[in-house]
């Protein structure tokens, strides 16, 4: 690679980080992507993002679809490269952006999976136990169920943003966005309980504002969340393709099967746009059908 790729690449990853304040997995994405691409105008014997054309990003998207990628995969590389030219364009680096006219492919509607409120009662007791990892592993996942926040948002939570008086939350979402979110009695108990006995006992020495930790002491990473979620899951036995993630679907869909509005649901979840949530009523109105196929008598 090049030194003047190096250095746009460069610009370009420093401009996501302090102006879009993007996250670190974000923007290593956005890496992965262009580095990609650079690796096949290599291989193409183009020395320079100026040599690139729009017949060079179609060869690279029809390369992509060679792979048998997910078309969602395709898009989102196709989608970053086309921020980096339109960035190179802006700096006065690049006159073109030649991803500007490709057309991304269209995404495949995939309803997101979801637990039953059987499923989730399974779960919890999964969780149960007196020792301080098992209480903070139960506060964690009463808050994440409770609230639908993100697992790097639940890591992410300071003691000082937690009101225990109006059990309430303030997050930091995507692109350092905030927002209140409440949580219930349930949420509330075991979090009393973590805060007060666990925590302590956990952190011993060290001093942070993490609210949870880890068997060191250290702030909890996002993938600290994860791997004790995929633990309670694989405690609890349940079958087929189950991941961290479908808490925060969990969340969203028995809100609105309870009669929840979708712009409440919008805001609780952090979404930009409303239809990102809209995903969740095709999942409630699919379970709407298939509960009266299996009960009217004349279904």
């Amino acid at each position: 690679m090049s030194n003047t790729l190096t250095d746009q690449l460069h610009s370009f990853i420093e401009y996501l980080q302090i102006e879009k304040q993007y996250s670190t997995y974000t923007f290593e994405q956005y890496r992965h992507d262009i580095e990609e691409f650079y690796v096949f105008m290599k291989e193409q014997g183009l020395r320079s993002l100026e040599e690139v054309e729009y017949f060079d990003a179609r060869l690279f998207l029809t390369g992509l679809h060679e792979k048998q990628l997910m078309r969602a995969s395709i898009s989102k590389k196709i989608s970053s490269l086309r921020s980096f030219f339109r960035f190179l364009n802006r700096e006065e680096h690049l006159t073109t952006n030649p991803f500007s006219f490709v057309n991304l492919p269209k995404k495949e509607q995939r309803l997101p999976k979801f637990f039953y409120e059987e499923e989730i009662q399974v779960l919890l007791e999964a969780c149960n136990g007196d020792s301080p990892l098992d209480i903070r592993n139960k506060a964690i996942f009463e808050l994440l169920y409770g609230t639908g926040i993100r697992v790097s948002e639940c890591a992410g939570l300071k003691l000082k943003d937690v009101d225990m008086a109006l059990s309430t939350i303030l997050v930091k979402g995507k692109g350092n966005k905030e927002r209140y979110v409440p949580y219930g009695s349930f949420a509330q108990d075991a979090l009393t309980v973590y805060i007060n006995q666990s925590r302590p006992s956990l952190i011993r020495e060290q001093i942070h504002s993490a609210v949870f930790v880890n068997h060191r002491g250290g702030a909890l990473t996002a993938r600290g969340v994860r791997l004790i979620l995929n633990k309670i899951i694989d405690k609890a036995s349940l079958t087929g393709k189950i991941s961290p993630h479908m808490l925060r679907h969990t969340f969203a869909t028995h809100l609105l099967n309870n009669g929840a509005d979708l712009r409440t649901v919008q805001e609780l979840l952090g979404h930009s746009h409303l239809s990102a949530t809209q995903v969740y009523t095709h999942v409630t109105k699919d379970q709407l059908r298939k509960t009266y196929l299996a009960h009217h008598p004349r279904a």
